[in-house]
């Protein structure tokens, strides 16, 4: 089998060569109904605590489901080799219509359809962006977390994807794999849309800043009110540490065939401005955004992307 890390050109774009596992074109499958939500979110960057706020919202504060994932599915995901992407389509299409579906996504417009207010069903989109630098670092230990059983499900060397430090990880994987893409291309595709009035735009940083105030704007935004008496429920189960100490919800084990990461790997330290601690250095950092600005050549978009604050 051929090295992943090596089958696409640095500075891919918004489309990066990705894993075998992820396949987007199940999205246009998707019957979509009122009320749908697609939390659509780069890697390493709140995408299971985002799917986390919105279910609790959803579904006022509960804290005896199984699995995030069976609650908010990632569309896109394939468990096993050869699954049917109808199957994954069927499975979704057979949720109950009593209540409100959530869904999550790595991908950003066209791979993730986007329907307009007005135009359609009324689906809602909340978009989470964080540093790119933060969401790299974070990157490399969550695949090395990702379970033998995982990657030999799928035939693939785990040294096509881990190294052993930051440097190494950017320069023979993220590179050549054209990875910037999956976060400056998916900045560019969604930075048209961040004034439609369905779609939600949030920055990593500020949801760790003001958890609370976050969530309740995610709220807002949803039409989604849990009640009174159920608000303070809401706030404890999606806080990070609520979901740390609870971390076995969080981990896609009813996603595939075999356990698809060891135990700790998704629910990690979440922390902001400590890039370098985990091995960005100053020249990965320029050429990080060096690249990132000829995909998103939008300065301020940019510049949002790594600061976050009021949008442009």
């Amino acid at each position: 089998m051929s090295d992943p890390a090596r089958t696409a050109p640095s500075e891919a774009g918004p489309h990066p060569a990705g894993p075998p596992w992820i396949d987007p074109s199940i999205q246009s499958r998707i019957a979509w109904r009122d009320g749908d939500v697609v939390i659509s979110v780069p890697p390493k960057s709140g995408t299971t605590w985002t799917m986390n706020i919105v279910h609790q919202l959803l579904a006022g504060g509960p804290a005896d489901f199984r699995d995030i994932y069976e609650e908010v599915p990632w569309m896109e995901f394939i468990g096993y080799p050869g699954q049917p992407v109808q199957e994954v389509a069927d499975r979704i299409e057979a949720m109950p219509t009593t209540a409100r579906r959530a869904f999550k996504t790595h991908s950003a417009p066209p791979d993730a359809p986007f329907l307009a207010a007005g135009e359609g069903p009324d689906v809602k989109y909340v978009v989470v962006f964080r540093n790119p630098e933060e969401a790299l670092v974070s990157f490399r230990p969550f695949l090395d977390q990702h379970s033998d059983e995982w990657f030999a499900l799928w035939e693939m060397p785990r040294e096509a994807v881990c190294r052993p430090d930051f440097p190494s990880f950017y320069a023979e994987v993220i590179d050549p794999m054209g990875m910037q893409g999956a976060f400056f291309g998916f900045l560019a595709a969604w930075w048209p849309l961040r004034r439609e009035p369905n779609v939600l735009f949030l920055h990593f940083s500020e949801m760790k800043r003001d958890h609370e105030g976050s969530v309740r704007r995610i709220a807002e935004f949803l039409g989604a009110d849990p009640g009174e008496e159920a608000w303070p429920r809401v706030l404890e189960h999606a806080s990070f540490g609520w979901m740390k100490r609870h971390e076995d919800k969080f981990e896609a084990r009813t996603a595939g065939r075999v356990p698809i990461l060891d135990p700790g790997a998704m629910i990690r330290k979440g922390e902001t401005g400590q890039a370098a601690i985990d091995g960005m250095t100053p020249e990965i950092s320029r050429h990080l955004r060096e690249v990132g600005m000829r995909i998103c050549p939008d300065a301020d978009a940019v510049t949002w992307l790594y600061e976050g604050g009021p949008l442009p």
